[in-house]
């Protein structure tokens, strides 16, 4: 059987030593959609929601989020994140607003962890934001899509 990274001997949680790998490159893209009525679209692209500008607070969520990975995925280590993008792209044909999240680092481990936790709380922002008007918002599939860097060189993923 494959050893367990996170498990010690005695079956405890550990943190993986990362102290003897290089530095490399690091790049992860992550994605998801968030469904929503094409009037609650409409309106975030107005810009008349109750709550504000959605999207400007949600890439901000996002970025936050990034940088707290650390302190809310147990066992992940601190990065130093380089570059943080957090870019929106509107469909009216499905209602969607998918949200594309870009983290950058150089360092000895990688960055899908942030990743990914910036795509889901920039999606949870825009839930929060659009609620009052629409209840049956849905976050749908947030997923890597790309990582680069490290041992396993560039994974593409779609």
């Amino acid at each position: 059987m494959e050893e367990l990274t996170h498990i010690d001997a005695l079956g405890r949680p550990r943190m993986v030593d990362v102290t003897g790998k290089p530095d490399t490159q690091r790049e992860a893209v992550a994605k998801c959609r968030v469904r929503m009525k094409a009037s609650t679209l409409e309106r975030l692209k107005r810009g008349s929601m109750p709550k504000g500008d959605v999207l400007t607070v949600a890439q901000l969520a996002g970025i936050m989020a990034a940088k707290q990975t650390p302190h809310i995925i147990p066992l992940c280590h601190p990065v130093l994140i380089g570059d943080i993008k957090v870019e929106f792209s509107l469909d009216e044909e499905s209602s969607t607003v998918e949200i594309t999240t870009i983290v950058k680092s150089i360092g000895k481990t990688g960055v899908e962890m942030e990743a990914l936790t910036a795509t889901a709380v920039t999606a949870l922002t825009i839930y929060d934001m659009c609620k009052a008007v629409d209840r049956g918002i849905q976050i749908e599939s947030i997923r890597l899509i790309r990582k680069s860097g490290g041992k396993s060189g560039t994974i593409i993923l779609e």
